[in-house]
């Protein structure tokens, strides 16, 4: 059996970064998808990547949607596991709560690009799939607006909306995995402080 990031012990330090242990079918679903899109993409160019056939693909998954529903499904449950590792760690002052979230869904922004831009194929799942997608993708929502409330609340942060404030923020977070490339210039650490610094000016930090 392969390990994944969301196996119960298997994430023990959320800033480090080894990957998570794909199939050879999800891998190279994730390699094509990443350079051609979901739509450019066949299942016979997954089969071939992965030393299938097209009838051996189809017995692991459904079809092409049911494999990007499972990509899609693994890397959420790796962001929540790693974000709860984070605030677990930070204690209970909302300021560092807040710093640990934010540097963390940076963190996998920065190392995960191919699994953080499949997010942007979402709307070739159906409704069941999209569905179960977003309600896991929400409790990631749900975690920054409780701690911007906490902080709202404890004068720490000074903001009008919380829930407006983290999506904001979640979509700033987002955007990393258009323009970020593994190698360039900047390393993740770096842009973790950058957009750490961006994101406590949005929240007031300091000024409550």
């Amino acid at each position: 059996m392969t390990r994944t990031e969301t196996d119960e012990g298997a994430l023990t330090e959320w800033r480090t970064w080894a990957g998570p242990e794909l199939s050879p079918i999800l891998q190279s679903a994730l390699d094509a998808f990443y350079e051609s899109g979901y739509h450019g993409t066949s299942v016979r160019d997954i089969a071939q990547r992965a030393g299938l056939t097209v009838p051996a693909l189809y017995y692991h998954h459904e079809n092409k949607e049911a494999i990007l529903a499972a990509l899609l499904d693994q890397s959420i449950l790796a962001v929540i596991t790693r974000c709860r590792a984070a605030l677990a760690e930070a204690g209970d002052a909302a300021e560092d709560r807040f710093a640990n979230l934010v540097e963390c869904l940076v963190l996998y922004m920065a190392h995960a690009t191919k699994n953080a831009a499949m997010d942007a194929e979402i709307r070739a799942l159906n409704d069941e799939h999209r569905r179960a997608y977003s309600t896991k993708r929400r409790t990631v929502e749900t975690m920054l607006t409780t701690v911007i409330k906490e902080g709202v609340e404890g004068g720490v942060f000074d903001v009008t909306s919380p829930r407006d404030t983290a999506r904001a923020l979640l979509g700033m977070i987002q955007a990393i995995a258009v323009w970020y490339r593994p190698g360039g210039r900047l390393a993740p650490d770096a842009v973790a402080r950058s957009y750490l610094d961006i994101a406590q000016h949005t929240v007031g930090a300091g000024r409550g």
